[in-house]
């Protein structure tokens, strides 16, 4: 067997230690020296890595590898049943920011029940969307306002915000929404898009004064 062989058989090794550091510095080593033959177990590992920072290192020695080589994987990944295979997928395709992965961003995903995915799929969708498909993803997105706890809806709003001020009318239009939470998730992304360096919770806040006082987020 050639030193390189064995260094292969090495980081697969690695890869599997219960041990998250030996993981982690796996991961590390592959990055470092891309190899094909990685490609699969580096997606296998990342559907069931349970250390948040070991997947991270797991996407950032995929980024390493040829973008035509794992692209295509990644989008059999997000068929995947296991949610954190999909998220993970998409975090990576987000990363890797090809534009050719833009049709797997399907609206199962981006409304996935899992919020863990459907997060990923806001941050990957804005990074791959193509120019001119904005609007279409934005009218997806703010479906979404209102859904899931702070964290979720912290994204949600980045995601809207990151596709730039053509996103107002479209927020505009939730605040006729019957659904409450929608309404003051809308008014709270508009002010956050006004306002970033004043933060997302005194959004929130701002959001429920506004609504207590029947005022639209124009007026308030």
């Amino acid at each position: 067997m050639s030193k390189q062989d064995t260094d292969t058989m090495r980081a697969l090794q690695g890869l599997e230690n219960n041990n998250p550091s030996v993981r982690l510095r796996a991961a590390l080593a592959i990055g470092t020296a891309p190899d094909p033959r990685f490609v699969v177990t580096l997606i296998e590992r990342g559907a069931i890595e349970p250390e948040f920072y070991v997947r991270e290192m797991l996407t950032w020695a995929l980024t390493r590898h040829s973008s035509s080589t794992v692209v295509p994987k990644l989008i059999e990944e997000l068929r995947s049943e296991r949610a954190q295979a999909r998220s993970q997928a998409l975090h990576t395709l987000s990363k890797i920011g090809d534009r050719q992965a833009w049709p797997a961003i399907t609206h199962a995903l981006l409304t996935d029940a899992d919020d863990e995915v459907a997060r990923s799929a806001w941050r990957a969708a804005v990074v791959l969307v193509p120019e001119g498909g904005e609007h279409e993803l934005a009218g997806v997105l703010v479906t979404q306002l209102g859904r899931g706890a702070r964290e979720t809806q912290l994204s949600l709003s980045r995601a809207l915000i990151g596709l730039g001020e053509m996103i107002m009318p479209i927020l505009r239009a939730v605040l006729t929404d019957l659904d409450p939470h929608a309404r003051q998730h809308a008014i709270a992304t508009e002010r956050l898009f006004r306002n970033p360096d004043a933060g997302f919770e005194f959004a929130i806040e701002e959001a429920k004064r506004i609504m207590a006082l029947g005022t639209t987020s124009q007026e308030g």
